[in-house]
């Protein structure tokens, strides 16, 4: 089969597009012919190395969609001929991967393998932010960083769903209408306009909670934007990691909370899972939630999706198809 590898010569940024064996269906996994594969920040992590990876050499990819072509000893959850999507389990830059069966949901009819490859790590990310990390509700401020990728439209869509004031910040007047269209309530284009003074003025009390995906260079300044115990959710870091916290720091700003959470500690069971996907697709079916596939690559162009990614040159989500 044809996918992505990465080695460990010629540096471990490198991504090779190659021929690897089908990999066989374990105990308790079932291997997934891939239809689809979701792009997202973490894979570029794990390229760049500020996440580690397994043994090199690895296949990238934690999100993908498709059909069950093998089932190993022991599954019951799934069946062959399965339309199905995961995320958290890494491989699907691959025409095939092998995937823990606990961790497959299968898709509604009304749900294509491209959007399958969309909503689950993105979505799913969404959801236990609003929903488990902190539980949103009608009247809380938030402002939500980089709102017009993936998880950014996502989380103001479910934020307003759930009845609070969202302060979008983009890098640019486009990815700001974006953001508008996801029903934002304020949007901050921060290359025109300082954010924190730009929040303080919507919100001279501060804001109940920050959902920063960027990291470095914007850390600091989201914790000038919260009230008095207000949170602070970091969740990724595209621009880089933040530097050391000092706690006394987040006690002179107001007795403030910080978490780091990850989807993965969010979605560690098969009953987890199921609960926040029947979220995501009964809101997809009723059209109360719109996921945007904006850039759809082949899989063999895995390494110019990435530049574009990392650039921050895309919105909406990213797919890599075989």
């Amino acid at each position: 089969m044809k996918a992505i590898r990465i080695h460990n010569y010629g540096g471990p940024d490198v991504l090779k597009y190659e021929d690897v064996p089908v990999p066989a269906a374990g105990k308790g996994e079932a291997v997934v012919k891939i239809a689809a594969a979701g792009l997202n920040f973490i894979d570029v992590y794990f390229r760049s190395g500020q996440s580690k990876a397994a043994q090199l050499p690895f296949t990238p990819g934690h999100e993908g969609s498709g059909i069950v072509s093998a089932i190993g000893e022991g599954v019951t959850e799934i069946k062959v001929g399965d339309r199905v999507a995961y995320a958290m389990s890494q491989g699907s830059y691959a025409e095939y991967a092998a995937v823990p069966a606990w961790k497959l949901v299968k898709l509604p009819d009304t749900v294509d393998f491209q959007l399958g490859a969309a909503v689950m790590l993105q979505g799913m990310t969404a959801h236990y932010l609003t929903h488990s990390t902190f539980q949103l509700a009608h009247g809380h401020k938030v402002v939500i960083h980089a709102a017009a990728g993936g998880v950014g439209l996502l989380l103001t869509q479910l934020a307003k769903k759930l009845g609070a004031t969202v302060y979008a910040t983009v890098g640019n007047d486009a990815k700001a209408a974006l953001t508008q269209a996801a029903g934002a309530d304020e949007t901050i284009v921060y290359s025109k306009h300082d954010f924190v003074a730009e929040v303080k003025r919507l919100a001279p009390a501060g804001v109940d909670i920050v959902y920063d995906s960027v990291g470095a260079s914007t850390f600091d300044k989201s914790l000038s934007c919260l009230r008095p115990r207000g949170y602070m959710v970091l969740f990724g870091q595209s621009s880089g990691p933040v530097a050391t916290v000092d706690p006394a720091m987040l006690a002179s700003k107001g007795s403030l909370f910080l978490t780091r959470p990850t989807l993965v500690h969010y979605s560690m069971t098969r009953e987890e899972i199921r609960s926040r996907t029947s979220d995501l697709f009964r809101w997809l079916d009723k059209g109360e939630l719109n996921v945007r596939v904006d850039h759809v690559f082949p899989l063999a162009e895995a390494a110019k999706a990435h530049e574009e990614l990392a650039a921050r040159r895309t919105t909406g989500k990213v797919v890599l198809i075989p």
